[in-house]
């Protein structure tokens, strides 16, 4: 995988524009004036979480004996998952998480930018080709500073869309996403196939 389809990659998985309306909902009790330097902060937090990944996600593979494929299998599971509420959204099966108060590293940081998939592909990337840390490491901070614009002008933005723009973009990348996921999951189960024939 080159640079630049990592980053595209990294940040169709991250979904900026499908974590809008996410976003807007879990700052409803934040005072406008505030809402800016939250979202800064829980993006930073994010960004901690997933350098962390990075980094140490190897010997967690390791200590828990999991191996590649069955990292890139279960992140296609969940991004599925989570593309299929993308397109097909329900009440009773929304990822919108109730917040009473002003978010704290959940569920802003985390699982909305710093979510399993994000982790996963992360992982599968330093797993792959640990060689490239670097590579690996300009990636996850390019498609960050990418989705930050967007994270940031969240409410001018849904202002501009509206409900109905903010629903069709987030039907697209959820569409994009489950291309993701069913890619992902083939390679995992491939990747086994060929170390068990």
């Amino acid at each position: 995988m080159t640079f630049v389809s990592a980053v595209v990659l990294l940040f169709l998985v991250m979904d900026p524009l499908g974590n809008l309306p996410l976003f807007l909902s879990a700052l409803k009790k934040v005072p406008m004036e505030r809402q800016r330097r939250v979202i800064l902060r829980e993006m930073l937090i994010a960004l901690g979480v997933l350098l962390l990944f990075l980094f140490l996600g190897g010997q967690l593979l390791r200590l828990l004996g999991l191996s590649e494929p069955a990292l890139s299998a279960a992140g296609g599971i969940i991004l599925m998952i989570i593309a299929l509420r993308m397109v097909f959204p329900s009440r009773e099966h929304s990822l919108e998480e109730p917040v009473a108060t002003e978010p704290f590293i959940v569920p802003l940081a985390i699982p909305y930018v710093a979510g399993p998939s994000s982790m996963a592909t992360i992982l599968l990337l330093m797993s792959r080709e640990p060689a490239r840390w670097m590579e690996w490491t300009g990636a996850v901070l390019t498609a960050w500073a990418l989705c930050l614009p967007f994270m940031l002008s969240a409410t001018s933005l849904s202002r501009r869309l509206g409900v109905r723009g903010l629903t069709a973009i987030e039907r697209l990348m959820g569409l994009i996403l489950v291309t993701i996921a069913v890619e992902m999951l083939m390679g995992g189960i491939s990747q086994w196939w060929a170390l068990h024939r």
